[in-house]
């Protein structure tokens, strides 16, 4: 019988998509943080568009794609400059953590070399969610980089009148960590962004944002 765990050669597909690129946008607060988005060309001369982009780093040819090494920790630094978390020693995997229930325990998928082994906790007495910092009154990179991301085609949106009924949403014309920190500051809006994940890029989740899917469209503060 083969070594479940032997090496497996598992093709993904990488590179820009066709007629675009992607590109990388410093906050506007002179930060660092760098946003990713795609730019698509246009035909008759006209100036390329920049969109939303959720493709990751499979689409920038200037990253090295090695699938058995995990995605890159694009937030860790951001999370331990903040100081209130700690590594703890985790139990081991084990296969019925994964489904893996079959007579040779595998279930037929080898096991992820990448494995954390030390995760990340918050300190005794800690709070490391978003909405903690909001309500803090920190801005924090997270909150720059939903900001940045949010204010895609505003600079040309904001000279035309908007029409139709806002059902009292209060979108202002440019987006500012700011408002990104006051609207999760009060329940408006969430950004997803679980310290054991640093590879995840920001976003929010809310009315005021352009994310409104995941939400509990029946009694949340979020729909």
């Amino acid at each position: 019988m083969a070594d479940i765990n032997s090496p497996v050669e598992i093709g993904v597909t990488t590179g820009p998509i066709r007629g675009s690129r992607k590109v990388h946008v410093g906050a506007r607060t002179g930060s660092g943080v760098r946003v990713a988005m795609r730019e698509i060309d246009l035909e008759a001369g006209e100036a390329p568009v920049r969109v939303y982009d959720t493709s990751g780093p499979y689409t920038d040819p200037a990253v090295n794609i090695d699938i058995n090494a995990g995605l890159a920790p694009l937030r860790r630094d951001w999370i331990m400059a903040r100081g209130d978390v700690e590594q703890y020693d985790a139990r081991e995997v084990k296969p019925e953590d994964n489904g893996q229930l079959g007579p040779d325990r595998s279930g037929g998928v080898p096991t992820f070399p990448n494995v954390v082994k030390r995760p990340l906790r918050a300190k005794a007495g800690g709070n490391v969610s978003q909405m903690h910092y909001a309500r803090k009154g920190i801005i924090t990179p997270e909150m720059e980089y939903v900001a940045e991301r949010e204010n895609l085609g505003r600079e040309i949106a904001k000279d035309f009148v908007r029409d139709g009924e806002s059902w009292g949403a209060e979108i202002p014309d440019v987006i500012t960590p700011e408002f990104v920190r006051s609207e999760v500051a009060r329940g408006r809006a969430i950004i997803p962004s679980n310290i054991n994940h640093p590879e995840s890029e920001p976003m929010a989740i809310g009315r005021n944002f352009l994310v409104k899917i995941n939400a509990n469209i029946g009694n949340s503060a979020v729909a």
